[in-house]
């Protein structure tokens, strides 16, 4: 052990400091005369980076336990695909299986795990919903599927899910006959299968005169 004297009260020549026979081993003198506790060998550097490397580690630990309980958000997963007919589609949870946008929510799990029937899903219609999957009618009290735009049919009551700029739609597909239709479901277009068929689908009566299925 060493024992070093306090510097004297007037200046003087610089005294060693003067130790005990005995061998030092954990302390030593500096030369203002105080004691200081020696590190040999870096251990307290190598205990500081111990102690860091446990922290993070507990760190790592605990925000993926938080993860794994929901108590922290998960990434979204982007479920949006293209389904048959080129058609807006849902993602299923084993990444392979496309379906159709109307077949989410609609009490049929389409998916293998019924990810598409899920309350966080379905909860609320059609705020619940991403927001690919949905189209706005004209009319904002009512909205669609988004795969039901331009499929030729008026599912939003006022054929603005077919026509006009919202819904941005191609012309007339080869399946369909350009006309202005006299019922309600039909908007710009109407099937080919209904031309020749004894029913007036179109006021100028071009589906019975013209159209050829």
């Amino acid at each position: 052990m060493a024992l070093c004297r306090s510097p004297p009260k007037h200046p003087s020549p610089a005294q060693p400091c003067q130790t005990l026979p005995q061998p030092l081993t954990s302390r030593s003198c500096l030369p203002t005369g105080c004691c200081q506790p020696r590190r040999a060998h870096g251990g307290c550097t190598w205990r500081r980076v111990f102690i860091s490397a446990t922290a993070l580690l507990v760190l790592a630990a605990t925000v993926g336990l938080a993860v794994a309980l929901g108590l922290l958000p998960h990434a979204p997963v982007n479920r949006f695909c293209t389904a048959s007919n080129n058609r807006t589609g849902f993602l299923c949870d084993d990444g392979v299986t496309c379906i159709p946008a109307s077949q989410v929510c609609d009490r049929v799990s389409s998916c293998r795990n019924g990810e598409d029937e899920q309350e966080k899903l379905c909860g609320d219609l059609p705020h619940s919903l991403p927001g690919y999957l949905v189209f706005r009618c004209s009319n904002p009290m009512y909205w669609v599927y988004a795969d039901q735009r331009c499929n030729g049919m008026n599912d939003c009551g006022d054929c603005s899910d077919e026509m006009g700029s919202l819904a941005a739609c191609p012309p007339c597909g080869s399946a369909w006959w350009s006309c202005n239709p006299v019922l309600y479901e039909f908007c710009s277009c109407v099937p080919r299968r209904l031309c020749r068929d004894g029913v007036q689908h179109c006021l100028s009566w071009s589906d019975e005169y013209i159209c050829r299925p």
